[in-house]
């Protein structure tokens, strides 16, 4: 019949080769499981002999330590959770890149949770099912009861682009309003006065900071805003924003929550309303992807440090794994502000 090929097909398929053991392992070798055991050990003593057959005979064999099963003795299992978001922002994407070469260089094996920001503490608990060294989490939020739980389950919490206020959580975040004073104070040396803002998400603290650094440096100079809209961090954002910003009102400068929007918004006004960048209006991103420094872009922004960034969160890693009672650690970053050739 034609529906038993299938079903022939699959019991023709040759099985998986079950995963060798350390007791494989033992007997091959002719050593004790204890001996296997210690092979593996950083620093534990077994005759240098007997070790380098242990490892042979492993290498032969195909066998690696199960790094799980350690965990069950208290071992760590050198796994970090990274929750990152959809990465429409390309600063996350540039942070997880390199924040996953870190964790790699110092022997820590990430899994890394994307996603929409609604189903975040769903896919946090599956990933708690794994014995897991620490939890990183890039902007975005985690419940309170999400948080008390890993807090249970002794698993330290890392907040990168947000600080949350709790006793075990380690936090590291940009100084944005000092980033956004800078910007709005190069423009008005400059003689810009109608000066209009491209948002990102509201709820996002990131947003905020942002926001409040530009209205409060304008505030200074006797100005408000010539316009505001709110956008999503991304490219396309960007141009939807530029083009809405553009139908009521002229400014002469504009100032964008990242670096994403900001390109998005200068494409849009020289392509689509052949407006000259920075003679005709100006616009200033923030954060420094690496497609701001692109000759096409040139892009005037705000640097939010990001090797130095990434060094701050292995260095807060390292310190909470050491050292699992000590209070919670919040670090600040402040910005640069970089001078290309929009504004």
């Amino acid at each position: 019949m034609a529906h038993d090929r299938p079903l022939a097909d699959r019991a023709a398929q040759p099985r998986r080769r079950a995963r060798v053991t350390a007791a494989d392992v033992a007997e091959a070798a002719g050593v004790s499981r204890s001996a296997v055991s210690r092979a593996f050990t950083p620093g534990a003593y077994l005759d240098a002999d007997k070790r380098q057959l242990v490892l042979k005979t492993a290498m032969d064999l195909g066998y690696r330590p199960n790094a799980l099963a350690a965990s069950l003795q208290g071992a760590a299992t050198d796994l970090v959770g990274v929750v990152v978001g959809e990465l429409s922002n390309p600063y996350d994407s540039e942070w997880l890149a390199a924040l996953v070469s870190a964790l790699n260089a110092s022997g820590k094996w990430p899994i890394v949770l994307g996603g929409q920001a609604e189903g975040l503490d769903e896919s946090v608990t599956s990933i708690l099912s794994y014995p897991l060294d620490a939890l990183i989490v890039r902007g975005g939020s985690l419940g309170e009861a999400l948080i008390d739980n890993c807090t249970k389950l002794n698993i330290p919490v890392i907040f990168s682009g947000r600080v949350i206020s709790h006793p075990a959580i380690d936090c590291i975040a940009c100084r944005n309003h000092i980033g956004m004073v800078q910007a709005v104070t190069l423009l008005l040396e400059s003689g810009r006065r109608r000066i209009g803002y491209i948002g990102g998400p509201p709820t996002l603290s990131s947003e905020q900071e942002r926001l409040a650094g530009v209205v409060e440096r304008l505030a200074e100079a006797g100005l408000t805003l010539a316009a505001q809209v709110t956008s999503d961090y991304s490219f396309g954002g960007g141009q939807s924003a530029m083009r809405t910003l553009l139908q009521d009102t002229s400014p002469d400068a504009v100032v964008c929550a990242n670096d994403a929007m900001a390109l998005g918004a200068l494409s849009f006004a020289r392509n689509c309303r052949n407006l000259t960048v920075p003679e005709d209006l100006a616009i200033i991103g923030f954060d420094d992807i690496a497609m701001a420094a692109w000759a096409e872009f040139n892009l005037t922004t705000v640097r939010n440090p990001l090797a130095k960034t990434v060094d701050e969160v292995l260095r807060l890693l390292e310190g909470r794994l050491a050292n699992p009672q000590k209070p919670g650690e919040v670090v600040m970053i402040d910005p640069d502000l970089v001078k290309r050739g929009t504004h």
